[in-house]
C-alpha cells in the first residue's frame, strides 16, 4: 500500500514541512531508514539519526527543533509516539481478516459462533460456549464448555480458556496464555500432605484487555479472577487466583500477583515486580522493576522499590548508603 505524506499528515493531524507528495510504502525505524519509508522521532537519544537518515519522512513532535538540515520531510504532530501508534493501528487493521471455519476444527453442537469468525485448524471450542461476531480463533486455541467471548476477540495460536470463563469485547490473548487454570489451593494435613482446595470460580476480563504470551489467570476459588478493562499484560505474568486488576493497569514481563490481591487502577508495574497476597494496591502506584511489595499500599499515586519495597526516593537514598557500607565499616 502507497501513501502520499499529505495523506498520512491528514489521519494524525499534522503538518508538513517538505513535499506532501512524497511517496510512502513502509514504515522503519528512524537509524534504519530508507527511500519509501516513514519513521518516527520522539525520544531525543535518537535524534541523531534525522539528520542522516534514509527515510522519506519523519514524524516529529511540534516543537522539535533541529540543529542542522534535514533532508527527511517532516509531518509535526503533537505526539509523535501516540501519532505513530495511530498510523500501525491503521495499517494492522488494513490487513484483510482470515474468515471461516477449518474442516479440522471441532465445534460442540451447543456452541455458537457470530458473524464473521475465524476458526482455524486443530480448534476446540467446548458445550454452550458463546463466540462473538468477527472472534478469530487462531490454530490450536482451545475454548472450555460454558464460555463466552465478546465481540473483535483474538485468541492466538495455542491459547487456552477454561470453563466458565468470561472474556469481553476486543480483546487479545497471545500464544502459549491459560485463561481460568486452577489458583494455587492447598489444604496441609496432619500427615503432612496437602489436599487440594476445589477452584470453583471463575475468570473474567473485561473490554479491551490485552494478555501477552505465556501468561497465567488463575480461576478463583469461588466467585472471579477480575481483569478490569484495558488493563494490558506483558508475557510471562503470572495472575494468583481472586485476584482483581483494576482499569488501565499495565504490567511488565515475569510480575507475580498472589492470590486475593486488590489492584487499583493506572497502576504501573515494572519487570519481575512480585506482590503478596491479600493486600490492596491504591490507584495509580508505580513499583519499579524487581520491586517485592508485601503490604497495602493505600496511598495513591505512590512510587515505590526495592524488596520488600518502600517510597522511591527513600529506597534509592538508603541503596547510596548501601553501596557504601563497605568504607563506612
Amino acid at each position: 500500500m502507497k501513501f502520499t505524506v499529505k495523506e498520512i499528515a491528514q489521519l494524525i493531524r499534522g503538518d508538513i514541512e517538505g513535499d506532501p507528495a512524497t511517496m510512502i510504502d513502509s514504515v522503519a525505524r528512524i537509524e534504519e531508514g530508507h527511500k519509501g519509508a516513514l519513521s518516527f522521532l520522539s525520544n531525543m537519544n535518537y535524534e541523531k539519526y534525522i539528520y542522516t537518515t534514509g527515510s522519506s519522512a519523519v514524524i516529529v513532535d511540534k516543537d522539535f527543533n533541529p540543529s542542522a538540515p534535514v533532508s527527511a520531510t517532516l509531518i509535526r504532530v503533537d505526539n509523535s509516539y501516540e501519532a505513530f501508534a495511530t498510523l500501525l493501528n491503521f495499517y494492522e487493521q488494513s490487513k484483510p481478516r482470515k474468515k471461516g471455519i477449518h474442516p479440522s476444527a471441532v465445534i460442540e453442537d451447543s456452541a455458537r459462533l457470530g458473524k464473521d469468525v475465524y476458526v482455524g485448524p486443530m480448534v476446540y471450542v467446548g458445550e454452550n460456549v458463546t463466540v462473538g461476531d468477527r472472534c478469530s480463533l487462531h490454530p490450536h486455541v482451545r475454548i472450555g464448555d460454558k464460555s463466552r467471548l465478546g465481540d473483535d476477540t483474538q485468541l492466538y495460536p495455542g491459547a487456552t480458556v477454561y470453563h466458565e470463563c468470561i472474556i469481553g469485547n476486543n480483546c487479545t490473548i497471545h500464544s502459549g496464555s491459560v485463561i481460568g487454570s486452577d489458583g494455587f489451593g492447598f489444604a496441609p494435613q496432619q500427615d503432612e500432605n496437602y489436599k487440594k482446595i476445589p477452584q470453583i470460580g471463575n475468570v473474567i476480563l473485561e473490554d479491551n484487555v490485552e494478555i501477552g504470551a505465556n501468561v497465567v489467570v488463575d480461576r478463583a476459588t469461588m466467585g472471579s479472577t477480575i481483569i478490569r478493562k484495558g488493563v494490558k499484560l506483558d508475557n510471562l505474568i503470572q495472575i494468583g487466583h481472586n485476584v482483581e486488576v483494576g482499569e488501565n493497569t499495565v504490567m511488565a514481563g515475569q510480575t507475580g500477583i498472589a492470590g486475593s490481591t486488590k489492584i487499583g487502577r493506572n497502576c504501573m508495574f515494572g519487570g519481575q515486580v512480585g506482590i503478596t497476597g491479600h493486600v490492596k494496591i491504591a490507584d495509580g502506584t508505580k513499583a519499579a522493576a524487581k520491586s517485592g511489595v508485601n503490604s497495602n499500599i493505600l496511598k495513591e499515586n505512590t512510587t515505590v522499590y526495592g524488596s520488600p519495597a518502600f517510597e522511591y526516593r527513600k529506597a534509592q537514598l538508603s541503596w547510596i548508603i548501601f553501596r557504601r557500607l563497605p568504607e563506612l565499616k
